[in-house]
C-alpha cells in the first residue's frame, strides 16, 4: 500500500493499495494498520465505522463537525465518485486549499481527512458506496454543512446535482462559518 501526502491540505493522505488481481476479480487490502501509524494517524483512534450509498448525481456535503471536529477515512467501496476536502481550519497553512479525487470500488483508495476540514462527495455511478471510518462518535447536534455551491469554493462538481438532504439545502457560506454562523437560516 502506497501512502502520499496531498499537498494541497495540511494533514490529508492518499492510500492507495496494491490490489491482487486475477480471473476471479480482486482481493485488496484496504487499511493497514502500520501504514497509518507511520504518517501519524492512530488507528485505534478510530471509533465508528459507516457506509452510505448515492445515486448517480447526489451530492452530499460538504459536512464537518464543530466542537472537537472529526477525523475520517472514506473509501468509495463499491462505483465511483467526485471527492472533494476543503481545509477550513483558520490557522491552517492550507486553509481554504482543496483537493479532490475520484474514488473508486476498482482502486479500493482511500482519503484520511484530519478534523477540521470540510468533506462532500458527488456519485458518478449507479450506485456508489462510500465507506467512513471515524474517530469519535457521531453527534448531530455538532453537525455543520458547508454550502456545495459556495461562490468562494467554486468546487468543479462534474454532474449537474440530481438530489440532496434538507440539511444539505440548508448550508452556510464559508463566510457565515468564519463568522461564527454555525446553522443554516
Amino acid at each position: 500500500m502506497k501512502v502520499t501526502q496531498v499537498p494541497e491540505i495540511a494533514g490529508v493522505y492518499l492510500f492507495e493499495p496494491t490490489p491482487h488481481v486475477d480471473d476471479r476479480g480482486f482481493f485488496s487490502r484496504t487499511f493497514d494498520a502500520e501504514i497509518a501509524r507511520s504518517v501519524g494517524i492512530d488507528p485505534d483512534g478510530f471509533a465508528q465505522d459507516s457506509l452510505s450509498r448515492s445515486r448517480k448525481g447526489v451530492l452530499r456535503g460538504m459536512h464537518l463537525r464543530s466542537g472537537q471536529g472529526e477525523a475520517k477515512l472514506v473509501r468509495c467501496s463499491a462505483g465511483e465518485v467526485f471527492d472533494v476536502v476543503v481545509d477550513l481550519r483558520p490557522d491552517s497553512p492550507t486553509y481554504l486549499g482543496q483537493a479532490h479525487f475520484t474514488l473508486s470500488g476498482d482502486t479500493q483508495s482511500s482519503v484520511y481527512i484530519p478534523a477540521g476540514c470540510g468533506h462532500g462527495f458527488q456519485a458518478l455511478t449507479e450506485p456508489a458506496d462510500i465507506a467512513y471510518r471515524i474517530d469519535r462518535p457521531h453527534d448531530p447536534s455538532e453537525d455543520v454543512v458547508i454550502a456545495y455551491d459556495d461562490p468562494d469554493l467554486a468546487i468543479p462538481w462534474p454532474l449537474p446535482v440530481t438530489l440532496m438532504s434538507a440539511r444539505d439545502q440548508r448550508a452556510v457560506s464559508v463566510a457565515d462559518l468564519a463568522a461564527g454562523v454555525l446553522t443554516a437560516r
